[in-house]
């Protein structure tokens, strides 16, 4: 089976887990909607709990794992607009698997987490890691704004670098409760306008 036949199950099986559930989906609807046979695809996935843990790491490093390292740190601004702009590219690529099959970005999309949560052991503690990353990058650019004036107040890094992690997180949940997050246009101005709200507040 070649790189692209791999990919190509992968997709299939995100879809189909969206559009559904781990639960609800069969090992032989996945098989059958790939299209390959048997023999191809068993060669690679041996059971729905197999594809479903390389279907969710691969999807949620794609979403939810940010390369900070590449954001700018010249200033906390910097900063936010490379955040900013790399949520967007994430949320736009990952709905393109949903375009593709004519499904809009939608509450399911988090509802694969959390069924990650229940069923991998191994994914609460990618989650936990990846928290701490986001918190550790936070901090790092916390502790150079504050060095340059853009923050003075007197909160700890710590408490500021949970705060930007939580917001985003918070946001983006709500968001998606009010069913607007289709409206990436919306979700992106409005994250935009509180991001640089809590900046402002900062710097009293």
């Amino acid at each position: 089976m070649s790189k692209d036949s791999r990919e190509h199950i992968l997709e299939v099986s995100l879809f189909l887990f969206l559009q559904k559930s781990f639960k609800a989906v069969t090992m032989k609807e996945i098989v059958e909607r790939t299209g390959l046979s048997k023999g191809a695809f068993y060669h690679y996935f041996e059971s729905k709990e197999q594809v479903f843990e390389e279907v969710i790491h691969h999807y949620y490093k794609g979403l939810f794992v940010q390369k900070f390292s590449a954001f700018s740190h010249d200033s906390l601004k910097a900063f936010c607009e490379d955040y900013l702009k790399d949520i967007d590219e994430k949320f736009f690529a990952v709905r393109k698997i949903g375009l593709s099959y004519q499904e809009a970005w939608n509450l399911n999309h988090y509802l694969l987490i959390f069924d990650a949560i229940s069923i991998l052991p191994s994914f609460r503690k990618l989650h936990e890691e990846n928290v701490r990353e986001q918190i550790k990058a936070w901090k790092k650019i916390v502790s150079i704004a504050r060095k340059n004036g853009e923050i003075t107040a007197t909160l700890p890094d710590e408490q500021v670098a949970q705060m930007f992690v939580y917001l985003s997180d918070g946001f983006g949940m709500n968001f998606i409760l009010k069913n607007d997050i289709s409206n990436m246009q919306k979700f992106r101005k409005e994250l935009r306008k509180l991001s640089i709200g809590f900046c402002n507040l900062l710097k009293p």
